[in-house]
């Protein structure tokens, strides 16, 4: 199945990519708010700059947060918590009353425990009782300790703020009562012990007891305390006010005081509310449609104008609507939950992701796209895209080089700087004064700046998932102790010196005309890995004077010069070499001719008709700024380096001849290189090929 889609895909890449956008916009547009947005930007304290608004349509006029809180405040003041009475606590304690009581007594008179009476036969026993001192004493007791009961003992552990008066429910019925009617249970227990009608043995007899027996009965209800008070603030009228249709809101010029603030996002609520009620959201889905479908086609036009080649890449042009998607998802999520929290999303990491894969103008061009998009769902938009843009610059140009981590580091600091600065700028413009700067704010593209180093490690994320290749992996690849450039090293030593000299020649020549240099140099350090199968069959690793070709034929020596390009291919597929240094292999001899052995198999069979295509390399030609300079490097090192006598004029003619063979060729007409960048590269490469090849002293 994966093979059949692959295979679609392959076929049919235009259409691909095509649907790419297509799914990039549904998407954006699935994440964007469903409701219309307010067209008027307005700040309390400031003018306003519009035409004057006359009230559309009826709408009532919202209390600001502040009034609210007020009135939750005043709600949770007048509040009274539910208590409950609890019937069976009495009996509880009224029997256990009993208990200790028997006990007790019949430890002091040294009685036996027959004959000791219960709760339940007390008042049953009275008569026979009656007028003993111990039945006297028990029912003293126990009115006593019923009296208490009765009036309540009011639960205050569990209810520490506990007011004047509390509701008490008691089967159903809530009754406003003084938390003084009832007792606490330290002034129960002063009560017992200001007991004055008993002798000091019956009093040290009984007081223990009735303290040992009282417990609260008059328990606080969390639960129904809780669900009163959501009750009674959701009873809150959060309007204050009517404004009636064709009423003058507000004038233009006129000031944008507390009043007219509430009034204005009043009517914004009830504008975006109302055309989502009338179901005109689908007139607002299809203006979404036509902003974000022009967005990406600018995206899309910009790409086919000016980076063609990123455009038929379908993996390159995923991770680029990938970003933009996560972008934008992000910032929905920061908007549903927390509106004044959008400033804490890192968005500069964008454009260095960007920049760490293609160039600036892409990264740039990419980067103002994803935030006009984002600015049609952001409140105060314009304010938005103007801090985000500048800081995406900031970031694109200080980051030149990413595997420096000393450079991002420092990016950071100008990328919160860039915020800061920006931010301050935009207040003092509006307040004509410090002192709109808001301290919250300024936390906010802190942390904002500090987590665009987190770009270093999504680098190497993206790098994984889309199989591309960033400057840090490049500049990886560069190390010389790798596997295969030490095996080039130590099996064709000869190759491996031509190849540093055309990676240094090569990376100044792009310097010199603005391409990726780190590019190149990885490029020109394996574009002759294909030698190591035949390392011997290649002058520059000849050491003993013997050579093979003096064995074979022709044509077969030219087959085998050829080769090293389809072997090279095939052994960096096979050591995971990135396909941006696979091409260098393929196209660094494009569709030129192996001169030597084609002219000595004319000579020698004075063949006049003979295919040429069998003597040339199968190409492709260079395609890119960077593999047409290196190709011009390598054919200038090697022509330079088979000069028996180098002096500078000879290099500079023999130069020249190499490369004008090769426009001649039209081995770069597929490369966005111009001539006057040619020329440049000619002059720099006869410059430092002189340095390297000069005649020397001899000591």
């Amino acid at each position: 199945m994966k093979k059949i889609l692959l295979s679609i895909i392959d076929r049919n890449e235009s259409i691909f990519r095509i649907f790419l956008f297509f799914l990039t916009l549904i998407i954006i547009l699935y994440l964007f708010p469903r409701q219309a947005k307010f067209k008027y930007e307005f700040t309390k304290g400031k003018p306003w700059l519009h035409e004057s608004i006359i009230a559309p349509f009826d709408f009532s006029v919202l209390k600001s947060e502040s009034e609210l809180s007020k009135e939750r405040e005043i709600v949770k003041s007048l509040h009274l918590p539910i208590y409950n009475y609890s019937e069976n606590v009495f009996e509880i304690k009224a029997e256990q009353f009993i208990n200790d009581f028997e006990t007790r007594w019949a430890k002091k008179n040294g009685l036996k425990k027959d004959g000791r009476f219960t709760l339940k036969n007390l008042f049953k026993n009275k008569r026979k009782l009656a007028n003993t001192k111990k039945n006297n004493l028990v029912s003293f007791g126990y009115n006593f300790l019923n009296d208490i009961y009765d009036q309540g003992i009011i639960q205050m552990s569990n209810n520490s703020n506990l007011k004047d008066f509390i509701l008490l429910k008691s089967q159903r019925i809530a009754e406003r009562r003084a938390v003084d009617d009832f007792y606490t249970v330290n002034s129960a227990a002063d009560k017992i012990n200001l007991i004055n009608n008993l002798s000091n043995e019956e009093y040290n007899f009984l007081v223990p007891i009735l303290l040992a027996a009282i417990e609260q009965n008059i328990l606080f209800d969390k639960l129904a305390t809780d669900e009163l008070l959501i009750s009674d603030l959701s009873n809150i009228v959060p309007r204050k006010g009517l404004i009636v249709s064709g009423q003058v809101i507000i004038n233009k010029g006129e000031l944008v005081d507390t009043e007219k603030y509430q009034v204005l996002l009043s009517l914004k609520q009830k504008y975006e509310g109302a055309m989502w009620e009338k179901n005109s959201y689908l007139l607002v889905l299809f203006g979404q449609f036509i902003l974000v479908g022009i967005s990406l086609l600018i995206l899309w036009l910009f790409l086919m104008q000016y980076r063609s080649q990123i455009l038929v890449d379908t993996t390159k042009i995923s991770m680029i609507l990938l970003l933009v998607i996560i972008m934008v998802l992000v910032s929905t999520i920061f908007l549903s939950l927390r509106s004044d929290w959008v400033y804490l999303i890192p968005f500069c990491i964008s454009p260095i992701i960007l920049k760490a894969f293609f160039d600036n103008r892409v990264a740039l061009f990419v980067h103002l796209i994803t935030i006009l998009i984002i600015g049609f769902i952001m409140p105060n938009g314009f304010e938005f895209v103007f801090i985000q843009l500048i800081a995406g610059i900031i970031s694109i140009l200080t980051v030149v080089k990413m595997y420096k981590r000393t450079q991002l580091f420092m990016s950071v600091i100008k990328v919160m700087g860039a915020y800061l600065l920006v931010y301050i700028a935009l207040s003092i413009t509006h307040d004509a004064s410090f002192s709109g700067i808001q301290g919250v704010k300024i936390l906010q593209f802190t942390i904002s700046g500090a987590l665009t180093i987190f770009a270093y490690p999504i680098v190497f994320l993206f790098e994984k998932i889309f199989s591309l290749v960033s400057d840090v992996s490049l500049l990886e690849l560069t190390d010389t102790n790798s596997f295969l450039i030490r095996r080039l090293s130590e099996e064709a030593p000869g190759t491996f010196q031509h190849s540093l000299q055309v990676a240094n020649l090569a990376e100044m020549g792009a310097l010199e005309v603005g391409a990726n240099a780190l590019l190149v140099r990885a490029g020109a350090i394996y574009h002759d890995i294909g030698k190591l199968n035949n390392p011997m069959y290649f002058i520059e690793n000849q050491s003993n004077n013997i050579n093979p070709h003096d064995e074979i034929d022709f044509d077969k020596s030219a087959e085998i010069i050829i080769n090293h390009v389809v072997d090279g291919i095939e052994i960096a597929k096979a050591n995971n070499l990135p396909n941006e240094l696979i091409d260098f292999i393929r196209t660094h001899h494009g569709t030129t001719t192996v001169e030597y052995f084609y002219k000595q198999y004319i000579d020698n069979f004075q063949e006049d008709n003979v295919d040429s295509k069998s003597f040339s390399y199968p190409g492709p030609k260079p395609f890119s700024k960077e593999t047409a300079i290196l190709m011009m490097a390598d054919a200038a090192e090697a022509s330079a380096r088979s000069i028996k006598n180098p002096t500078a004029e000879n290099i500079d003619n023999l130069i020249e001849i190499v490369i004008n063979k090769q426009l001649k060729e039209d081995q770069f007409i597929d490369a966005d290189i111009t001539l006057k960048e040619i020329n440049q590269l000619k002059k720099l490469f006869k410059k430092k090929l002189v340095n390297i090849h000069h005649a020397r002293i001899e000591y």
